[in-house]
C-alpha cells in the first residue's frame, strides 16, 4: 500500500479538491520504428520494424511479440492497441512486428517472425526483458504466424538473418481466429466459399506459389500438398511444444472455427498443452475481440504461463 505524499504548504489547498492517486502502476515507454531485421529483395534492402511498449520497471520482464492479421497481404503492426496496452500495463514488454506479406512467399513471414523473437533475446538487456520468458500472439494471418513461430522453435530451417546465435523458441502462444491448415481454410463453409479457396488467386495460394508471372505458373494451394502441409501449423505438431491458448468466434465468416478446432485437437492428440475458447457470436476481428473481458482473459493466461514483470 502506497503512502500519501506530504501535505503542501499551508494555503496551497485553498479552493482545491485534494485527491490522492496511488503511484503503483509504472509508466510505459513506446519505442517506434525499431528495425529488427533487414532483408534483401533483389538489389533493394527492406527494413522490418517493431513498435515496442516497455513498462518502466527494474526487474526483468516477460515479453510478448504481437503479429497483426491482414490476409497475408498486409502487416499493419500498429493495430490492436487495446490488447497491446493491456499487456504492457500488466508488466509485459510488448513488441508489435511487421513482416513480409504477398507478393513475398513462404517461408518469408515465418523467417521474419522468428527473427523478431531472436532480436528481443539479443537486446533483452536494452529493454529489460527476461529472455527465458517470451510469448507470441497473433490474430487471423497473424495467428497463423504466431502458431508457426511457436511450433517451429526447434526447426533451424526457418532461422535466417541476424542474431542466429539466439533461440527463436517461445514459451507461450496465443492465437485469435488464426489459420492452422492452408489446405482447408474454407472447411465448414458453403460451396461458394470453397470455390474461392480453390482459386489460384486466393491469398494463401499466392503465399505459397506467388502470382502467375514470367516462368512461374502460380497455382492453387493443393498444387503441391506436401508444400502446403510444410507451410501449415498442423504440419509441425511433433515434439515438445509451448502451451497454446486458441480463441475463435462462433460466427466467423472469414476463417472457419474448424481451423482452431483442428489445431486444438492436433495439439491435444500429440500430448501438448492447449486451451480452446469459442467466443459465442463473435465474428472475424469484430467488437467482442476488443472488450476488456476478453482481453483480460488473454492477459491473465500469459501471466500464468510467463509470470509478471
Amino acid at each position: 500500500m502506497s503512502t500519501p505524499p506530504p501535505s503542501p504548504l499551508p494555503g496551497f489547498t485553498e479552493g482545491a479538491q485534494v485527491i490522492h492517486v496511488p503511484g503503483d502502476r509504472p509508466p510505459v515507454d513506446e519505442f517506434s520504428h525499431v528495425v529488427y531485421s533487414q532483408v534483401r529483395n533483389g538489389p533493394a534492402v527492406r527494413a522490418l520494424h517493431l513498435i515496442l511498449l516497455v513498462p518502466r520497471t527494474g526487474a526483468p520482464k516477460p515479453a510478448v511479440v504481437y503479429f497483426p492479421g491482414g490476409g497475408f497481404t498486409s502487416a499493419a503492426h500498429g493495430k490492436f492497441f487495446e490488447m497491446r496496452a493491456a499487456l504492457a500495463a500488466a508488466g509485459f514488454v510488448v513488441a508489435a512486428a511487421e513482416y513480409r506479406t504477398v507478393p513475398d512467399t513462404f517461408p518469408a513471414p515465418v523467417e521474419d517472425g522468428k527473427a523478431a523473437v531472436r532480436y528481443l533475446r539479443a537486446h533483452a538487456a536494452d529493454y529489460g526483458i527476461d529472455p527465458a520468458r517470451i510469448g507470441v500472439l497473433g490474430d487471423s494471418a497473424g495467428g497463423y504466424l504466431a502458431q508457426m513461430v511457436g511450433l517451429t522453435g526447434d526447426e533451424p530451417a526457418f532461422d535466417r538473418g541476424d542474431h542466429l546465435g539466439e533461440s527463436s523458441g517461445v514459451q507461450a502462444v496465443a492465437t485469435l481466429y488464426g489459420i492452422s491448415d492452408l489446405l482447408n481454410i474454407g472447411e465448414g463453409f458453403g460451396a461458394d466459399v470453397q470455390r474461392v479457396h480453390a482459386s489460384p488467386a486466393v491469398t494463401e495460394a499466392l503465399l505459397l506459389h506467388g502470382p502467375a508471372f514470367g516462368d512461374s505458373a502460380g497455382g492453387p494451394v493443393d498444387r503441391d500438398p506436401a508444400q502446403a502441409r510444410q507451410a501449415s501449423p498442423v504440419g509441425h505438431l511433433g515434439g515438445p511444444k509451448p502451451p497454446f491458448l486458441i480463441l475463435h468466434g462462433s460466427a466467423d465468416q472469414l476463417v472457419s472455427p474448424v481451423q482452431s478446432r483442428q489445431l486444438y485437437e492436433g495439439l491435444r492428440g500429440a500430448g501438448q498443452s492447449a486451451e480452446y475458447l469459442l467466443v459465442e457470436g463473435a465474428g472475424h476481428g469484430d467488437g467482442p475481440w476488443y472488450q476488456p473481458e476478453l482481453i483480460g482473459r488473454v492477459v491473465a493466461w500469459f501471466g500464468r504461463q510467463l509470470g509478471r514483470g
